[in-house]
């Protein structure tokens, strides 16, 4: 199972939408305090739908206890600082991809230690960055292509029509 980890979250609406795609995906979702909001906020509950009851979160206190109980996770760092383009790394099936606040990304001291590790979204070099939700939607389902999405929904039926 993939794994989302948001650092220090400071949006709520993002959380929720991120927590949607999460349960859509059946994708994991870990929270690193602080947050800039607080878990039962109705913004967070109102983005997430009726969703995030059924999300699999995990809150840590912070980016150590993250680090400490998930020993030997294999992490992608998502930052406009990443020296390669995020369609280049090649995800396993139980791997983090981390994302950092919406204000300040992920610290430098932490990419400077996953430098091989940091991936990027091309984009416009005029544009600071991409909005957090739709940043991880765009990575996630490039692991999950990767994954040939396993255990997704691949069809869809149309209501028949009279085409002619």
């Amino acid at each position: 199972m993939l794994n989302i980890v948001l650092y220090e979250p400071e949006i709520p609406a993002n959380t929720g939408n991120i927590g949607r795609t999460c349960v859509a995906t059946g994708t994991r979702l870990h929270l690193i305090e602080p947050l800039g909001f607080k878990l039962s906020e109705k913004h967070l509950r109102r983005a997430g739908m009726d969703y995030w009851k059924d999300l699999d979160v995990t809150t840590y206190m912070d980016y150590e206890d993250f680090l400490n109980r998930n020993p030997g996770a294999k992490i992608y760092m998502a930052t406009t600082k990443g020296p390669n383009v995020y369609t280049e790394a090649h995800f396993e099936p139980d791997c983090y991809i981390m994302f950092g606040k919406e204000s300040a990304g992920i610290p430098e001291e932490i990419l400077h230690e996953n430098k091989e590790n940091s991936i990027r979204i091309p984009m416009n070099p005029s544009i600071r960055s991409l909005n957090l939700s739709n940043s991880v939607a765009i990575v996630l389902y490039e692991a999950l292509r990767q994954q040939n999405f396993a255990n997704m929904q691949m069809t869809g039926t149309l209501t028949k029509y009279d085409w002619d």
